[in-house]
């Protein structure tokens, strides 16, 4: 607190106090025994950064944020007083960071918000999820042999080629990791498809006895379901909530 006396023109005397916070002068007494924000500081004299400025005060700021160190004690001090002071409600993340930003400024900050959070024992105690629960890990049959089983997905709203192909179908052997990328467009109808499955996959490696796949209208159409029992192969679809069926052609 700095005091400034002065004597009017009637002999009366005015005094003009001043407060500042502890705090924000041992962030600046910090700040000049870092060596990035006396580098900043530097650039400062020499205006070739006007996004940092140095205040009245002398204290270097980031636009209107006061720079903070890469000091971890000052940052811990900072998250526990936004976070787990008596005046805080344990603030997430998000609401943390927004409400933070508008007063200090440091390298990392947002993940050092993050991390802190995600540190908190009475986040994790007390706050609820607001999320459906998660399903039960639906695993897949383990393939034995190589393009026994195999998985397909489409990869759509691509530019046009040369030959006017705008869509890549992917398919995946589950066993070697070996995927075949089989240009098409948008409209192709079920029977081109059936032409090129039956051309690009099971004329190099046999018919697999199982498929993964999402369920797009192609895959799961009558004519499709048909012809994969007249092979003899079991289809397989993903759902909403175990998306990790058909992680592996994703």
């Amino acid at each position: 607190m700095n005091a400034h006396m002065a004597m009017s023109g009637d002999g009366s005397i005015i005094v003009e106090l001043k407060a500042r916070p502890l705090f924000v002068q041992q962030i600046c007494d910090a700040q000049k025994v870092d060596d990035d924000l006396l580098a900043k500081r530097a650039q400062c004299d020499s205006n070739i950064d006007l996004e940092f400025r140095v205040d009245a005060d002398g204290c270097l700021r980031f636009r209107n944020q006061i720079c903070v160190p890469r000091n971890s004690e000052l940052i811990q001090m900072i998250l526990n007083e936004a976070h787990s002071s008596q005046l805080s409600v344990h603030l997430g993340s998000t609401k943390m960071y927004n409400d933070l930003k508008q007063l200090y400024w440091w390298h990392g900050m947002k993940r050092d918000i993050s991390d802190f959070v995600l540190k908190c024992l009475i986040c994790q105690q007390v706050k609820a999820e607001h999320q459906v629960p998660s399903g039960l890990l639906q695993s897949i049959m383990i393939p034995e042999r190589k393009w026994d089983r195999i998985t397909m997905d489409f990869v759509s709203g691509l530019p046009l080629t040369q030959s006017k192909k705008d869509v890549i179908w992917v398919i995946v052997g589950r066993l070697t990791k070996l995927a075949h990328f089989v240009l098409i467009r948008t409209d192709y109808s079920l029977d081109k498809l059936a032409e090129l499955y039956v051309y690009q996959i099971v004329r190099l490696h046999g018919v697999p006895i199982s498929i993964v796949s999402d369920r797009d209208p192609r895959l799961t159409s009558r004519f499709w379901n048909k012809l994969q029992d007249a092979l003899g192969m079991k289809l397989y679809f993903s759902t909403a909530f175990h998306q990790q069926t058909d992680g592996q052609s994703e």
